[in-house]
């Protein structure tokens, strides 16, 4: 897996690196979240202990996080290249009215 990743950073670059970062706040916001209808905290070490414990958590899911990095970041790719080729439609819909 690590040869894939590897093969990945080349041919993606940094957006390989937003795509795995930006699944990693998901994942830490979302244990949070679990983690806190769970268990209430009422002072500052009670907070972090819960940040503690979803970190704990997400670092345990880092083997998916990865295979998911690997197949969404060539979707994502996709997607960006898709977005910058197709012209905007407001440009299209305005009717330039000719200049005197």
């Amino acid at each position: 897996m690590s040869e894939r990743l590897k093969a990945l950073m080349v041919e993606y670059g940094s957006l390989a690196v937003w795509v795995y970062f930006g699944i990693f706040a998901v994942v830490l916001v979302g244990f949070v979240v679990a983690i806190s209808f769970g268990f209430h905290a009422k002072s500052h070490a009670g907070t972090a202990s819960t940040w503690g414990a979803a970190y704990l958590a997400t670092k345990l899911t880092q083997p998916l996080r990865i295979a998911a990095t690997l197949v969404l970041t060539p979707f994502v790719m996709k997607v960006l290249r898709l977005k910058k080729r197709t012209p905007e439609t407001e440009s299209s819909d305005v009717t330039s009215a000719p200049r005197k």
